[in-house]
């Protein structure tokens, strides 16, 4: 069967193994393993969130409301916004398809940090349009400025704070670009704020938090993204969201699909919106550990990215092979993510619980000494 030519050039996306690939492979049990690879919430969901899916669990059999008001309601409640400037995806990974749909073409170009999110590019693939990276790993963003004025690209990607790397730019530089985009492109370019682990950097240093209000009140040409998979534990529910004015809002609804999140999801998302000591309670115990990983690294004279999220990056020196060390580290049941397909010799590791960071410490003491 032929496919369109357009398919060969987009590559697969590499998620983290799953817990049940692991067992099969190395024949080891579900509680031997650790999974830190997908920046999950370790400490699960809300106590809530089980109750209100329980209580709801009869619904399943029908569609959800489609408007998703009571989530919207409760989004516009928390950010200060309407419902109308509000759109709920399947993850926020749906919105930033949509936004690829929206505004580009095989005309169009998309600018992004050198190292970010994979799926922006593939989305951009998918929709025939040109990526073009800083050469830059990180955000930097007076490369950022001369791409765009190089390119006049149709969407700039900021993920704030950056995923897979963790670092994380500031509210003013971020809002002191915008207000340049939105001049020189007078309002012609989007740019999707990626903001999925805007609560943990929050609450790290409040000069970098970005709320939504601030968005809509000062940039007619960006929109923000949030998602439920982090801080609120429900990645396995896959509920995203993205605010921006109403003219975006209602460009992306012409393409959104109907009923894309499940009727027990948005049960779930409300839940878990409400339940604001959960998430306070994560976060605290998220920076608590990641000190353990940063001294570690400090110990070993490992390279480390200050993370401003819910996991740390190593960058290796030679003699370190990040593949090596993975597949060293899977045999003994921890699952943590190679970067190597971004063609880093580093890997990422969700910061897990106190127990598991305790047992994946110890064993990469071990690795990092018999495979240095």
């Amino acid at each position: 069967m032929e496919f369109s030519q357009r398919l060969e050039s987009i590559p697969t996306y590499e998620a983290g193994k799953p817990i049940e690939e692991v067992m099969r492979t190395f024949g080891l049990k579900e509680g031997d393993i650790i999974k830190l690879a997908s920046n999950e919430n370790p400490y699960g969901t809300s106590p809530r969130v089980i109750e209100a899916i329980q209580a709801n669990a009869h619904k399943a059999a029908l569609y959800p409301d489609d408007s998703m008001y009571a989530l919207k309601s409760l989004l516009a409640k928390r950010f200060n916004i309407s419902q109308e400037q509000c759109i709920i995806g399947s993850g926020s990974d749906q919105i930033i398809e949509l936004c690829l749909h929206a505004k580009a073409d095989p005309n169009s170009v998309i600018l992004t940090a050198g190292t970010t999110f994979a799926m922006y590019a593939i989305y951009a693939k998918q929709v025939g349009a040109t990526t073009i990276c800083t050469s830059s790993s990180t955000h930097n963003l007076a490369e950022f400025y001369e791409s765009f004025l190089a390119y006049k690209p149709s969407i700039i990607f900021l993920c704030v704070p950056n995923n897979p790397l963790g670092e994380c730019l500031g509210r003013d530089e971020v809002f002191a670009f915008l207000e340049k985009i939105q001049k020189e492109s007078q309002g012609q370019t989007l740019v999707v704020l990626d903001g999925a682990y805007q609560e943990f950097a929050s609450y790290k240093d409040k000069s970098k938090q970005i709320l939504p209000s601030e968005i809509l009140e000062r940039f007619s040409n960006v929109i923000y993204l949030g998602t439920f998979s982090k801080a609120y534990g429900l990645g396995g529910m896959r509920v995203g969201y993205g605010v921006a004015n109403q003219e975006i809002i209602q460009a992306l609804y012409k393409l959104r699909p109907p009923f894309n999140v499940t009727t027990l999801s948005l049960v779930a998302a409300c839940a878990a919106l409400e339940d604001e000591a959960f998430v306070r309670q994560t976060i605290e115990q998220n920076f608590e550990q990641m000190c353990r990983y940063e001294k570690f690294a400090e110990s070993n004279n490992i390279r480390y990215i200050p993370s401003f999220t819910n996991f740390i990056t190593y960058v290796l020196d030679a003699p370190y092979q990040v593949d090596k060390i993975s597949e060293a580290l899977l045999a003994q049941g921890v699952i943590i993510r190679s970067l190597a397909s971004y063609k880093m010799n580093a890997m990422r590791i969700t910061i897990g619980t106190q127990a598991q960071n305790t047992k994946v410490l110890s064993i990469l003491e071990r690795i990092f000494c018999e495979y240095a």
